[in-house]
């Protein structure tokens, strides 16, 4: 088994139950992580046997693009998504972050962390 994890996806998208936030929308920080069998394509050196992290990057990118009003909403979406679609993944992880939140004071961010297991 191994990891594949993309790290500080960057994205700006208009999640909040604010109306600015609906509105103007925010910076968000996306990192994943899949567990999977690394062994044989680290052995064939073929794409076609790994999990391609270019789509992994896609999915979180779509479903970033979705308005929700929780980050624990878009998080899990992710998650489906990883798990309906890469059936070699047997764990994932999400970490959404948004940055700089309307919170009253002086936050560098807050996030959610969800983990599924297959």
């Amino acid at each position: 088994m191994g990891k594949i994890r993309l790290r500080n996806i960057r994205i700006h998208s208009n999640h909040g139950c604010l109306k600015e936030e609906m509105l103007i929308g925010s910076d968000y920080r996306v990192d994943l992580e899949v567990t999977t069998d690394l062994v044989r394509p680290a052995l064939s050196d073929k794409l076609d046997e790994t999990v391609d992290y270019v789509h992994l990057n896609n999915i979180v990118k779509e479903e970033m693009m979705v308005r929700s009003n929780l980050l624990e909403h878009v998080a899990k979406r992710i998650c489906d998504r990883v798990l309906e679609e890469l059936y070699e993944v047997t764990e994932v992880e999400v970490e959404v972050a948004k940055i700089n939140p309307p919170i009253g004071g002086d936050v560098e961010s807050v996030s959610v962390k969800l983990r599924f297991t297959r």
